[in-house]
């Protein structure tokens, strides 16, 4: 316990003495120091920070309501807007306004230089929210005049806001622009095809996929005619070689009725009709007919072509003579024979174009699909460009109206009071550091360089002799000279160092 004590004298014993040696070399680095530091607290420039809080203010209307249609986010917008700020442009404006780098010293400065100064002084901060979006961002900027930096602040705020509401009304307008040149596209592209699609129903109306049905019903109706009709030409022609043969064999003989072609011709009716009655019902249009003949016929009186010569009536004979009975039965039998072949020929033709319609509707079937296909994708698209581009319009209205999302001030710049350059802590600590730093360091060069001992202890560690006894310092006289350099001095010296430090340091807490 007594050891460690008297280690710790002896080290006290030895610094007090080195302290008390070296001293004076102590004090002039710190004295240098301390009037280094008074120099760069009065020499320095000092620069003062104005800052502005801009709030990100969402937009007033509901988003289910009004769909934003600004692409890019705000961290994006905010960025962009920084680098509208920072631009050449923008930053001569500035410096021409607020008159800057007019001083002596900044006059031969070039406008590179100048505006390469200014963006460097110019700062953004962003405050992002839960969803990593930015809610607001402050706007800083430094310069020497206060007053000078709160107004530039306040410039660089307005600017800002208004490049946003520049920015946002662009890009809105711009997106309207583009959707309705979309959409006049798209109208016509669908005009066209709309007129291609009626182009082409009017073109093969009758064949259309949906009038298969319809088609196969006529062409079954058609088929079922056909047979009749011909049936009806080989009756017609069968009468008409009847009456050919009658008028071959010339008139009956006198007397008899029955004999002329009239009665032939009612006897071959009536036979049809039976034959007909077999296959059809009294309701078919050629039983019908075959019934109105045959009535027409009966109800015909006997001609004079019937008589013998001798027997005409003189009523007869004064008529003039036309075509007889038989001839007229012939050319009616004609006529209705060609209009019976005809009916055919018609039919043939009508089966031939519904058949040719059935077999071309899988192809049309084919081409309608197609058609209607990309009818159908252009008229999606065309409404789909449609709703986008009134969703357009009305965020136009809303950014003119200012209802969309904005920049607002919350924290407006104030003119500040106290200097962030030069940071007088730091010279402090820096000056101090500097002069002991330096006075410690010669202390401990001369020290190695000019060794003594002090005290019992340093004797008996470098001769390994234990000390029998010490004699004190005799202290003789004091002369004058000796009372100068070795009291009045090193006092004065001590003591200006002081002062020096203590004018350092007040002056550091007065400017800082």
């Amino acid at each position: 316990m007594g050891e460690s004590s008297s280690n710790i004298n002896i080290d006290f014993e030895f610094i007090a003495g080195m302290v008390v040696k070296w001293y004076w070399v102590l004090l002039i680095p710190l004295t240098m120091a301390a009037l280094a530091g008074i120099y760069l607290i009065y020499s320095s420039q000092r620069y003062y920070v104005a800052s502005t809080v801009i709030l990100v203010q969402p937009q007033r209307l509901p988003p289910d309501v009004v769909r934003n249609i600004i692409a890019e986010d705000i961290n994006t917008r905010v960025s962009t807007l920084s680098q509208r700020i920072k631009s050449r442009t923008n930053l001569e404006k500035i410096i021409d306004e607020f008159n800057l780098f007019s001083s002596d010293g900044s006059q031969d400065m070039y406008m590179e230089d100048k505006i390469d100064t200014l963006r460097r002084r110019i700062s953004f901060k962003v405050t992002n929210g839960r969803n990593r979006n930015a809610d607001s961002f402050a706007v800083t900027y430094k310069g020497t005049d206060p007053v000078r930096v709160t107004k530039i602040t306040q410039s660089l705020a307005s600017y800002i806001i208004d490049e946003n509401l520049k920015l946002r009304e662009t890009q809105v307008l711009g997106t309207n622009s583009f959707l309705e040149d979309e959409l006049e596209t798209m109208r016509k592209k669908l005009v066209k095809t709309e007129t291609e699609l009626k182009e082409y129903r009017e073109r093969y109306m009758g064949g259309l996929p949906e009038q298969l049905n319809s088609n196969l019903r006529i062409l079954a109706s058609l088929s079922e005619r056909l047979p009749h009709a011909r049936e009806e030409v080989r009756a017609t022609k069968l009468r008409l070689d009847a009456v050919r043969q009658k008028i071959s064999k010339g008139p009956g003989p006198a007397g008899d009725p029955g004999a002329g072609p009239q009665a032939g011709e009612l006897e071959r009716l009536k036979e049809e009709l039976r034959v007909g009655l077999e296959r059809y019902t009294a309701r078919h249009p050629d039983v019908r007919r075959l019934k109105a003949a045959i009535a027409a016929l009966e109800q015909q009186p006997a001609t004079p072509d019937d008589a013998p010569e001798g027997d005409t009536p003189p009523e007869a004979a004064a008529r003039p003579r036309g075509p007889s009975l038989i001839e007229r039965q012939r050319q009616e039998i004609l006529a209705e024979l060609a209009a019976e072949e005809k009916e055919v020929k018609q039919l043939k033709a009508q089966i031939g174009v519904y058949k040719k319609r059935v077999e071309d509707t899988p192809r049309r079937e084919q081409e309608l699909l197609s058609l209607q296909r990309d009818y159908e994708n252009i008229r999606s698209a065309y409404h789909s460009l449609l709703g986008r581009q009134l969703e357009a319009q009305i965020a136009v209205n809303m950014e003119k109206k200012q209802k969309g999302e904005q920049f607002r001030i919350i924290d407006p710049a104030r003119v500040p009071q106290k200097p962030v350059e030069p940071d007088m802590k730091k010279i402090v600590l820096f000056v101090l550091a500097a002069g002991l730093g330096l006075g410690c360091g010669v202390v401990g060069l001369l020290e190695f360089l000019f060794q003594t001992f002090r005290g019992v202890r340093a004797v008996e560690s470098a001769t390994s002799v234990p000390v029998i006894a010490t004699i004190p310092e005799v202290a003789g006289p004091v002369r004058g000279r000796t009372l100068f350099w070795k009291r009045i001095v090193p006092l004065s010296g001590g003591a200006m160092a002081v002062s020096l430090l203590g004018v350092f340091l007040c002056l550091a807490y007065i400017k800082g």
